[in-house]
């Protein structure tokens, strides 16, 4: 740290500082929390931040930093105002730093002021100011906020009240032992998996010691979080890692649930299988809702203005968050169920439970898409599109009939193909080659949803509808093929496929765009893939070739995909980010 005696000598010390590295201005007046500071100055998620008196800039706004000071020691040196902007947003504080503040966001630059509740940042001018900080200094328990802060603020009723009273003192115990937010996660990854493989022991002790062991990795899971806003350590590595670590290990879990199932005589892999599309589906229905309302323009929905209205009862909150069947309530009954009961009536129960959360917030959100009136940007049609995962094919058909779907919105042409390549693996005989002519249906209606931009006002389920299709063949025409293993193979290749689509999701959250289109028309998009499988399930029928072609596909689409995103999330240069985690 070293101290300047004005804006010039400021300006100075600055230009000295390897330019990839963060700086920050403090008025030495400065009076308040230490925690102030660090909300201020360390979050990395920001390219500048301020408090009252204390200015931070990351290396990508450093150039904005000194052209300011320069400006203000220019200002100060001819006698001028030191700032004068047309609208100060932050007129409380006419400290320096405050001003150069208001000078970055002038010439374009986001500044970052986190609420400090309770916390005191300020620059005292006479005795009686600095009474007043020393007083706010003295009054409010510094480490206290801290930890308060550290857990997000709305959660699940479990996570609330089970979870976040004591997680957040691990969360300090780690941060004292500088372990970082990915250390914790990896550990609950692989307490996830200890818990997995307990449960595929198939006896009664393993069940308990899975149930016990997935509580705990469930704790990490959120004590990771809290870490990261305790000692706030965020970074695009550690907000994938949260995401696709969720995923793995309610899969593995799954498997390992099916796979002690199997040993002790009920074979339950379609059960384990039913269970994660239901899941994979209920998310993409919230993230494409999401993504098609991320940027609407104007939100006149009655039904978003009654739920705004029910959150202000408390009663309400909870059992609104508790319907959905958040991480925390699943995690518990799926725990809590294994340790007391057998695996077919832990899928018994999540199959009910999603699928009866699924039901109403797939309501909810068709109750304010088609009450609200709102314009979609192009942003969302993209993310959108993106979401479609649409491939070669689907790309071809959209290429040539985007003047085809005439009055048929695109919801409505993905629902009807995706009936089509359902039904027809349901209900056409096993290895007829009318499943294959329903998949060429199912591509051309496809690409006929896609022809035009996604801006209507329900298409935000056009990406569900082609979740759906892809999953529920693989898993129908696996079920229904008597090869041996297929269901297992089949559930490889959708975790696998599902990877990718979460992928997808938490790269448009970070800002960063999709996949590369190469990816997604290498490994088939979903049209191409449903195609593939349609086409395998009439050739190799009854056939333990069959499983050997799910595998082989389910190896090839991983590898493809996860060696692609490893390499971008760790070259990312993607901001830092903290993905909040999921409710639903």
């Amino acid at each position: 740290m070293q101290s300047a005696t004005d804006a010039a000598d400021a300006a100075a010390l600055l230009a000295a500082v390897p330019a990839g590295r963060r700086v920050a201005l403090v008025d030495p007046r400065f009076v308040g929390h230490v925690h102030a500071l660090r909300l201020g100055l360390t979050d990395p998620r920001f390219p500048a931040a301020t408090v009252p008196g204390a200015l931070t800039a990351q290396p990508e706004a450093r150039g904005a930093l000194l052209r300011a000071l320069h400006r203000t020691a220019a200002a100060v040196g001819a006698g001028a105002p030191v700032v004068e902007p047309e609208a100060d947003p932050a007129p409380e504080d006419r400290t320096v730093p405050g001003r150069i503040a208001v000078a970055l966001e002038a010439e374009g630059t986001p500044v970052q002021r986190p609420a400090l509740g309770s916390l005191v940042a300020a620059v005292p001018t006479d005795p009686e100011q600095q009474a007043a900080a020393e007083a706010g200094l003295a009054s409010v328990d510094d480490e206290a906020v801290r930890l308060r802060n550290a857990v997000k603020a709305h959660d699940g009723f479990f996570t609330t009240y089970c979870i976040s009273p004591y997680s957040r003192y691990i969360a300090r115990w780690c941060a004292r032992r500088d372990l970082t937010p990915n250390q914790v996660t990896t550990a609950s990854l692989i307490t996830a998996l200890i818990a997995a493989g307990a449960a595929a022991t198939g006896t009664r002790g393993g069940y308990v010691a899975a149930g016990i062991l997935l509580l705990v990795s469930f704790v990490l899971d959120c004590t990771d979080g809290q870490l990261a806003r305790y000692s706030l350590r965020y970074s695009t590595m550690g907000a994938w890692l949260d995401a696709t670590f969720d995923r793995a290990k309610e899969y593995a879990y799954y498997a390992g649930l099916a796979i002690g199932a199997v040993r002790g005589g009920d074979d339950v892999w379609v059960l384990a299988l039913g269970a994660m599309v239901l899941q994979a589906c209920r998310h993409v229905v919230d993230f494409s809702f999401n993504e098609a309302n991320h940027d609407a323009v104007a939100n006149t929905s009655p039904t978003a203005a009654l739920s705004d209205k029910l959150d202000n009862v408390g009663w309400t909150v909870w059992v609104r968050r508790m319907i959905v069947l958040p991480i925390g309530e699943r995690w518990a009954m799926i725990a809590v169920l294994t340790a007391l009961t057998t695996p077919r009536i832990v899928f018994y129960a999540l199959l009910v439970g999603c699928s009866l959360a699924a039901c109403y917030t797939t309501a909810g959100r068709l109750l304010r898409s088609l009450t609200r009136r709102a314009s979609r940007t192009d942003r969302a049609a993209r993310a959108l599109a993106d979401l479609a995962d649409s491939g070669t094919l689907a790309q071809a058909v959209a290429a040539v009939a985007p003047g085809l779907r005439g009055a048929f919105t695109a919801p409505a042409v993905a629902l009807v193909g995706t009936l089509v390549m359902v039904g027809g693996a349901l209900f056409l005989p096993y290895g007829s080659p009318l499943t294959v002519a329903a998949a060429v249906v199912y591509v051309l209606l496809s690409g006929l949803a896609v022809a035009r931009p996604l801006k209507g006002a329900l298409d935000w389920l056009v990406p569900p509808f082609f979740r759906a299709a892809e999953y529920v063949t693989i898993l129908v025409l696996a079920a229904r093929s008597d090869a041996p293993h297929a269901v297992p193979a089949a559930f490889g290749l959708i975790s696998a496929v599902a990877y990718h689509h979460y992928d997808t999701v938490y790269r448009i959250r970070g800002g960063t765009g999709a996949p590369p289109q190469w990816l997604v028309r290498t490994i088939g998009g979903h049209e191409g893939r449903t195609t593939l499988v349609a086409v395998l399930a009439a050739v190799l029928t009854h056939t333990s070739d069959f499983t050997t072609a799910l595998t082989a596909l389910a190896v090839a689409v991983a590898l493809v995909v996860l060696v692609e995103s490893i390499r971008f999330w760790v070259s990312s240069s993607a901001p830092a980010v903290h993905d909040e985690g999921e409710l639903a």
